[in-house]
């Protein structure tokens, strides 16, 4: 089910335009995390931002079809649950935001992707001194996430990624987070079948990610990196583990979902 407000998404973008998938499989927790995004998005004037929300249930919610109508914001609003044979909550979803992607925009647009779950805090440094930024494929630090307190590519003195600075299989091709990459629309257009489907399901213990980016040809030695020269070396995306309300009681007719 398909519920948007795209305001004129086909039409020629300004450069570069950024395309933020996000997911939303707790609904008693994506009013406030929606909510919050809003705020910060509207209150940074984060210009060009096209925002894909995918829930995870047969259909939309209403507070939060709301709560993006009202934000102003370019949004489309999806809706789908776990394909059978699927080994992790997420992957649907996302390949549902690539084909809507894939569909409704042109294939020469100048925009980057990248996939801001739900449970991730964000610098807004981040959008334009580092996604927007993206000529085919960026990486950077995450902190908090796979066991450490930071993972970061390893660049050496060519400017390129020479290996992963993790605790978490690092012998992956692409050691990094969800949050950790962006990727420029093209390539999506380049390599049609790239998707989170049952091909990764034999790595799908070590996570998504390289898989994905492994479809499109890459190797870690083409990825651009940012912030390993930064000074100070600020982390700009942290992987904030979001869990659902422990509350009791009534709603007292308020909407918190």
């Amino acid at each position: 089910m398909i519920q948007s407000l795209v305001k004129r998404m086909l039409v020629r973008l300004k450069p570069k335009a950024l395309l933020a998938i996000q997911l939303f499989c707790g609904r008693l927790v994506a009013v406030v995390i929606i909510s919050a995004v809003i705020y910060t998005l509207t209150l940074s004037h984060v210009p060009n931002l096209h925002w894909i929300v995918v829930e995870d249930g047969n259909t939309t919610v209403e507070a939060i079809r709301r709560l993006l109508y009202r934000s102003n914001i370019p949004y489309v609003y999806l809706a789908t649950t776990s394909a059978p044979g699927m080994p992790r909550r997420g992957w649907t979803h996302r390949n549902l935001a690539l084909q809507y992607i894939r569909e409704n925009y042109n294939p020469d647009i100048d925009a980057v992707l990248y996939f801001a779950d739900d449970d991730n805090s964000y610098d807004l440094r981040l959008f334009e001194n580092y996604i927007r930024q993206v000529k085919r494929l960026g990486i950077w630090p995450v902190g908090l996430v796979g066991g450490a307190w930071v993972e970061a590519p390893k660049v050496g003195k060519n400017g390129k990624v020479e290996a992963w600075d993790v605790v978490f299989a690092p012998k992956r091709e692409f050691a990094t987070d969800m949050a950790g990459f962006a990727l420029h629309v093209k390539e999506l257009f380049r390599v049609m079948n790239a998707s989170f489907d049952t091909k990764c399901a034999k790595t799908a213990g070590y996570g998504p990610e390289s898989c994905f980016l492994t479809q499109f040809g890459f190797k870690k030695k083409d990825a651009e990196p940012f912030g390993h020269n930064d000074v100070p070396k600020d982390i700009l995306v942290w992987h904030t583990k979001t869990s659902a309300s422990r509350g009791t009681g009534p709603f007292r007719g308020f909407i918190i979902e």
